[in-house]
């Protein structure tokens, strides 16, 4: 086979294989979306609990990058502090071997059935959980289809006596060439940006023979430590903890393969006695048939022992991590930084980071309302509480304006019906709550409109403070449904807003009814109808808001 050729078709099964995981990695995202989100919220102080989500998360994306990436964003937006994001990356590096072992089952005789299998529930079926498992037994036929490319390639390669000549250093039995050969492993995935593919390749060659097993395994563990580089460009910009987790994964990756390096030919037979078929057979075709499930086993191995030498570490490993990148200043910017770029994370992650700034914003609003009840409350005018209002409104402004272009961008990913639905949902809620916060402040401009001589006494005015009081508190029966994430009683919000509607027409007509008996200035009539439109504008809003937080946390049918 020509050097053309053997390029081509190298690079052609390397793509069928991206491709592959990709439909495999979209299809399975799409099914399991709302696990990976609730998965990605049990998350608590527990480090073993965070092992397990990193370990399911990743064997769920296939890509322990993703994952890392997704910790870091989690990181910088305080979603998770770092000795959390340090066990998770420590289940994530367990998960992403799962694509060595799928790699290692050589299922490339059943690849074009594997396509057409997963073709047919894609073009015929109707429902959509069906179109993503199609989707999903298409990317593993694509991937299986990827390997024979490559492997057709290899074998060609391996005949190539100056190729065979220019690595025959690497491939060499002694320290200086294990040193060389992961050095050029982390170099390679640095520049292909993924460990997956790097590994993949790797396999292929050891089965065909032109890597020797050790060499092989020397390779995936040069690869380990060039996959932490996507962590790190990740951290580039981002807050100080961001940093240390992504510096914490290179760390704990290049710690790893310095203790299995010293005690190489140790680790060598740990991974043989895993699997009793000898890694040098060679058939009658000259290929290495046990070579892969060797590879894969070692591949595994060494991040289950990172884990364990790690784990019982990890608050130590946060602290020296902090030691190497120290506090910084970090000054607060006028919009929402933390939300990270959303081509850099999945989905469900990225609706994750959504749903957390959206609480923010709740919370903001509601600090906004207590603040103008004080307002309003006062015996003098208080410019400096006005200001801090007007300024509240300003910001939750930028948080509408940045959550909804961040979930737009979100959207154009692949994703399945009922994510669509949550984050139309999720686009939804901010504009209610952006709309309650220009109510509120519509509200305490109102407060300028009373002076000393025309203040709002009487009935009238103790009317007005219950009916703020009560619609404060249906805003915040509203937003626990968001804080809390649980079933959200439309019944009993309904009837509350029913009740509230049903209260402001009876103020506004007894109002008025004081001021035909002169109990009241004219003036402060329109004034007073004013108020009250601008609280049951803040109820309808905070209805509609309900309808959406029911319609975010609904099951999946």
């Amino acid at each position: 086979m020509e050097s053309f050729t053997i390029f081509y078709t190298l690079l052609g099964g390397l793509g069928l294989f991206f491709y592959g995981m990709k439909f495999m990695s979209d299809g399975v995202q799409a099914i399991s979306g709302d696990i990976i989100r609730k998965m990605i919220n049990s998350l608590t102080a527990n480090r073993f609990m965070a092992v397990g989500v990193g370990l399911l998360v990743t064997c769920l994306v296939q890509s322990s990058s993703v994952t890392t990436v997704m910790t870091v964003g989690f990181v910088n937006a305080s979603l998770m502090n770092l000795t959390q994001a340090i066990a998770v990356i420590l289940g994530a590096n367990i998960g992403t071997t799962i694509t060595g072992w799928l790699v290692s089952l050589n299922l490339g005789d059943f690849a074009l059935l594997l396509v057409g299998v997963g073709f047919f529930p894609g073009l015929f079926s109707k429902t959509e959980r069906w179109q993503h498992l199609g989707l999903c037994i298409l990317g593993a036929g694509l991937l299986f289809l990827g390997i024979n490319a490559m492997t057709s390639a290899m074998i060609s390669l391996k005949g190539s006596e100056s190729f065979m000549n220019s690595i025959s250093y690497f491939t060499k039995d002694h320290a200086g060439a294990y040193i060389s050969t992961i050095m050029m492993g982390c170099l390679l995935t640095m520049i292909v940006q993924s460990s997956t593919a790097m590994l993949a390749l790797t396999m292929v060659m050891a089965y065909v023979g032109i890597l020797p097993y050790h060499t092989a395994i020397c390779m995936v563990l040069g690869e380990n430590v060039g996959t932490t580089i996507s962590a790190l460009l990740a951290s580039i910009g981002a807050t100080s903890n961001a940093r240390r987790a992504a510096t914490a994964h290179g760390f704990i990756k290049v710690v790893n393969v310095i203790i299995v390096l010293i005690v190489f030919p140790i680790y060598l037979q740990a991974v043989n006695a895993l699997i009793p078929q000898d890694p040098y057979f060679m058939n009658e075709q000259g290929y290495f048939p046990f070579a892969m499930a060797h590879i894969a086993w070692a591949h595994t191995l060494f991040n289950v022992i990172a884990a364990i030498v790690f784990l019982p570490f990890t608050n130590v490993l946060a602290r020296v991590v902090t030691n190497i990148i120290p506090e910084r200043f970090e000054k607060e910017v006028p919009h929402l930084l933390v939300l990270g770029d959303p081509n850099n994370m999945l989905p469900a992650a990225s609706m994750t980071q959504a749903e957390s700034e959206l609480r923010k914003m709740k919370d903001i609003v509601e600090r906004m309302y207590k603040l103008t009840r004080e307002y309003w409350d006062a015996d003098e005018y208080d410019s400096k509480k006005l200001a801090k209002i007007i300024d509240y409104e300003r910001i939750t402004d930028n948080i509408h304006k940045e959550i909804t272009v961040f979930l737009c961008y979100v959207m154009e990913k692949p994703m399945s019906h009922h994510q669509s639905e949550q984050i139309q949902s999720m686009i939804k809620i901010s504009d209610e709550l952006e709309s309650v916060a220009d109510y509120i402040e519509r509200l305490a401009n109102y407060r300028e409109r009373f002076k000393k001589d025309e203040r709002l006494t009487g009935e009238s005015r103790d009317e007005f403070f219950q009916f703020l009081d009560d619609v404060g508190s249906f805003f915040i029966m509203v937003g626990n449904g968001l804080q809390d994430g649980e079933y959200v009683d439309m019944s009993k919000i309904e009837a509350k807003s029913h009740e509230l509607q049903l209260w402001a027409d009876s103020m506004r007509e007894k109002h008025l009814d004081r001021i035909s008996k002169g109990s009241y200035p004219p003036v402060t009539a329109l004034t007073y109808s004013d108020m009250v439109v601008a609280l049951r504008k803040i109820r309808a809003h905070s209805f509609l808001m309900a309808s959406a937080i029911e319609n975010l946390h609904a099951k999946h049918e």
